[in-house]
């Protein structure tokens, strides 16, 4: 049984939602892992974070998202309504307001000492719903799967641009 494992860095952009394709990336891993029969585990280390499997839609609206997207959007946020203000959702809560304020980098998630960037809670919530990663089947030492099948990185957090993570891992023979 053989490991082969590569972190890809993915920039989301801020202010909506950040739709990555990463399906070019997996491929290429998965060549590069030299594993023919197996699997591929696609994960997200951050927390407002998803990975999932969908369609390639070949429609995109003003903002460059794919129709299927956008419609994602569309429900979750009547499931799940943006965070515009403190009282919204419980979190973030006083203590964790000041568990922020008191590290090293807090200027990075507290620019200028601004609490409402942390107001991202459902960001969290819509992260949690899709979940941080996708197992996929490898044969032949190709991604297995069908013509329209992609897989995606987004971001949920709106609250500002950042440099984000993406762990691929290939195991099998």
């Amino acid at each position: 049984m053989a490991v082969y494992k590569e972190t890809i860095k993915v920039k989301s952009h801020g202010g909506t939602p950040s739709y990555i394709n990463i399906t070019g990336d997996v491929r290429r891993v998965i060549e590069e892992s030299g594993i023919k029969s197996g699997i591929c585990a696609v994960i997200s280390p951050h927390t407002t974070c998803s990975v999932f499997f969908e369609e390639f839609v070949h429609d995109f609206n003003e903002a460059g998202d794919e129709f299927l997207q956008e419609d994602l959007n569309d429900v979750l946020r009547k499931i799940i309504p943006e965070q515009t203000s403190a009282g919204i959702y419980h979190y973030p809560g006083e203590k964790h307001y000041e568990a922020v304020e008191s590290w090293p980098d807090a200027e990075a998630y507290l620019p200028g000492g601004d609490r409402t960037a942390l107001w991202n809670g459902d960001a969290h919530l819509r992260a949690t719903l899709l979940g941080s990663s996708q197992v996929l089947d490898v044969t032949d030492g190709k991604l297995g799967v069908g013509t329209t099948g992609y897989i995606y990185f987004v971001d949920f957090d709106r609250t500002r641009e950042r440099q984000r993570r993406c762990i691929i891992t290939v195991i099998g023979e």
